[in-house]
């Protein structure tokens, strides 16, 4: 498809050099939202095994805010890391803004900066 001058559509496209490739059309920013948020709870998954103990996961959930009856119960599960990440309990823990306190870059935010320049 020509855009005038016998010049092909796709030259006539400003060119971004690096990720132009990589990084999928502006329609795709679903994926990046799925992909933070499988991350987050990766990062849950990694805090959750940080703590070991029992007792220093009832200690954090409490320090988090969750009421001491959850905390006991969701710190002796026997339930697998990447089950409890994905928890009730350990979303309202550590919560997207946690995460934001701690300088997490999302996927998608930083998508969207350098789409929109």
């Amino acid at each position: 498809m020509e855009c005038g001058h016998g010049v092909p559509h796709h030259a006539a496209e400003p060119i971004r050099p690096g990720l132009d490739g990589v990084l999928p059309p502006s329609g795709h920013t679903r994926k990046f939202r799925d992909l933070d948020e499988w991350f987050r709870r990766r990062l849950r998954q990694i805090r959750w095994k940080e703590w070991k103990r029992v007792r220093t996961k009832v200690a954090n959930l409490r320090a988090l805010g969750i009421r001491a009856d959850l905390a006991w119960q969701w710190g002796m599960s026997s339930r697998g890391y990447w089950r409890i990440a994905g928890s009730p309990v350990l979303t309202r823990a550590l919560p997207n803004r946690y995460w934001d306190r701690q300088g997490l870059i999302t996927f998608h935010h930083a998508w969207a900066r350098f789409h929109t320049t």
